[in-house]
Protein backbone atom coordinates (compact mmCIF):
# COMPACT_ATOMS: atom_id res chain seq x y z
CA UNK A 1 0.00 0.00 0.00
CA UNK A 2 1.27 3.48 -0.85
CA UNK A 3 1.38 5.90 2.08
CA UNK A 4 1.93 9.67 1.95
CA UNK A 5 4.52 10.79 4.49
CA UNK A 6 4.26 14.56 4.03
CA UNK A 7 5.76 17.36 1.98
CA UNK A 8 8.94 16.75 0.00
CA UNK A 9 10.56 19.84 1.47
CA UNK A 10 13.87 18.54 2.87
CA UNK A 11 17.06 20.55 2.59
CA UNK A 12 20.01 18.70 1.07
CA UNK A 13 21.48 16.23 3.65
CA UNK A 14 18.41 16.57 5.89
CA UNK A 15 17.08 13.46 7.61
CA UNK A 16 13.74 12.82 9.38
CA UNK A 17 12.02 9.91 11.09
CA UNK A 18 8.42 8.85 10.39
CA UNK A 19 6.05 6.47 12.19
CA UNK A 20 3.91 4.56 9.67
CA UNK A 21 1.71 1.81 11.08
CA UNK A 22 4.03 -0.74 12.70
CA UNK A 23 7.05 0.73 10.91
CA UNK A 24 9.49 3.51 11.69
CA UNK A 25 11.24 5.01 8.67
CA UNK A 26 14.39 7.07 8.35
CA UNK A 27 14.17 9.29 5.26
CA UNK A 28 17.00 11.47 3.93
CA UNK A 29 17.62 13.70 0.93
CA UNK A 30 21.03 12.97 -0.59
CA UNK A 31 22.18 14.46 -3.90
CA UNK A 32 18.62 15.59 -4.59
CA UNK A 33 17.13 12.09 -4.14
CA UNK A 34 14.98 10.83 -1.27
CA UNK A 35 16.11 7.56 0.29
CA UNK A 36 14.74 5.48 3.13
CA UNK A 37 15.60 2.73 5.60
CA UNK A 38 13.94 1.08 8.56
CA UNK A 39 14.62 3.63 11.33
CA UNK A 40 15.27 1.12 14.16
CA UNK A 41 18.92 0.02 14.07
CA UNK A 42 18.90 -3.76 14.26
CA UNK A 43 22.00 -3.70 16.48
CA UNK A 44 20.88 -1.67 19.49
CA UNK A 45 17.38 -0.46 18.64
CA UNK A 46 18.38 3.19 18.35
CA UNK A 47 16.71 5.49 15.83
CA UNK A 48 18.94 6.06 12.80
CA UNK A 49 17.14 9.34 12.14
CA UNK A 50 18.85 10.65 15.28
CA UNK A 51 22.26 9.90 13.79
CA UNK A 52 24.22 11.68 11.09
CA UNK A 53 24.80 11.41 7.36
CA UNK A 54 28.28 10.78 5.98
CA UNK A 55 28.09 10.81 2.21
CA UNK A 56 25.47 8.20 1.27
CA UNK A 57 25.63 6.51 4.67
CA UNK A 58 23.62 7.07 7.85
CA UNK A 59 25.60 6.50 11.05
CA UNK A 60 23.71 5.19 14.08
CA UNK A 61 23.94 7.56 17.06
CA UNK A 62 24.42 4.74 19.59
CA UNK A 63 27.19 2.51 18.29
CA UNK A 64 28.48 4.26 15.15
CA UNK A 65 27.37 1.54 12.72
CA UNK A 66 26.99 2.98 9.20
CA UNK A 67 24.37 1.84 6.69
CA UNK A 68 24.19 2.62 2.96
CA UNK A 69 21.04 4.65 2.30
CA UNK A 70 20.42 2.98 -1.09
CA UNK A 71 20.75 -0.67 -0.09
CA UNK A 72 20.69 -0.74 3.72
CA UNK A 73 24.04 -2.58 3.68
CA UNK A 74 26.05 -2.39 6.89
CA UNK A 75 29.16 -0.60 5.58
CA UNK A 76 31.21 -0.23 8.75
CA UNK A 77 30.66 -3.23 11.04
CA UNK A 78 29.38 -6.26 9.08
CA UNK A 79 30.14 -8.69 11.92
CA UNK A 80 28.28 -6.61 14.51
CA UNK A 81 24.76 -6.46 13.02
CA UNK A 82 22.71 -7.20 9.92
CA UNK A 83 21.87 -4.90 7.04
CA UNK A 84 18.88 -2.56 7.43
CA UNK A 85 15.76 -3.01 5.28
CA UNK A 86 15.63 -0.31 2.59
CA UNK A 87 12.41 1.29 1.34
CA UNK A 88 11.75 3.13 -1.90
CA UNK A 89 10.72 6.75 -1.45
CA UNK A 90 8.97 8.55 -4.32
CA UNK A 91 7.78 12.11 -4.78
CA UNK A 92 4.26 12.57 -6.15
CA UNK A 93 2.58 15.98 -6.35
CA UNK A 94 5.14 17.43 -3.93
CA UNK A 95 4.53 14.68 -1.32
CA UNK A 96 6.86 11.91 -0.13
CA UNK A 97 5.30 8.50 -0.78
CA UNK A 98 6.45 5.07 0.44
CA UNK A 99 5.06 1.67 -0.47
CA UNK A 100 4.85 -0.76 2.45
CA UNK A 101 3.50 -4.31 2.67
CA UNK A 102 0.12 -4.58 4.40
CA UNK A 103 1.75 -6.57 7.24
CA UNK A 104 3.74 -3.43 8.22
CA UNK A 105 0.65 -1.21 8.50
Amino acid sequence: MKIKLGPADFAEKEMRGYEVGKSSLCVARINGRYKGLDDWCNHGGCLLSGGRLEGNMVVCPCHEVGFDMDTGKNETSPGVCDDQPAVKIEVADGELVVELPDKDL
